[in-house]
């Protein structure tokens, strides 16, 4: 729900290519060289796809990654992996638009501040500026920005 079509339109449409990070979890350790594949690029069925930025999340276990990319193509990140023989057993959206799920419990969620708001709104600068919208974001499998009218309760 939002109270800002043209800012939703913003976040969510691809040709926006907004930054999303992802912790991917496998069902094995994932290769040198399928990690240097991520990096350079793959091309799927539906063309070439390169990760911004790839990184193991602990040393020690090379089974859990990390991902950034700016592609808004659908279930982009677990086709990556399948691509290259990999099941992800797990697979979540840490940043998305510079939201973070920090300090947010799951199933719980807050209104964004006014910085975080004007840091989205630069991502489209045709955004009316007049318009205030709440806006909260709430942890879970789909972690987009939530925003609501302006009488919404946290």
């Amino acid at each position: 729900m939002t109270n800002d079509g043209d800012l939703a339109q913003t976040l969510s449409h691809p040709k926006h290519e907004i930054k999303k990070i992802y912790e991917v979890h496998l069902d094995r350790p994932l290769t040198k060289a399928d990690f240097e594949s991520l990096a350079q690029g793959v091309t799927l069925e539906d063309g070439f796809i390169m990760a911004d930025a790839v990184g193991y999340v602990d040393t020690k276990d090379k089974s859990i990654i990390g991902i950034e990319i700016h592609s808004g193509r659908n279930r982009i990140v677990r086709r990556m992996f399948e691509f290259l023989g990999y099941d992800v057993r797990g697979l979540d959206r840490v940043m998305y638009a510079g939201l973070t799920k920090k300090n947010v419990q799951r199933g719980k969620w807050r209104f964004l501040t006014e910085k975080e708001i004007r840091i989205m709104r630069h991502f489209n600068p045709q955004t009316k500026t007049d318009a205030k919208p709440k806006a909260a974001i709430k942890p879970g499998h789909n972690s987009r920005p939530k925003t609501g009218p302006k009488t919404q309760r946290p």
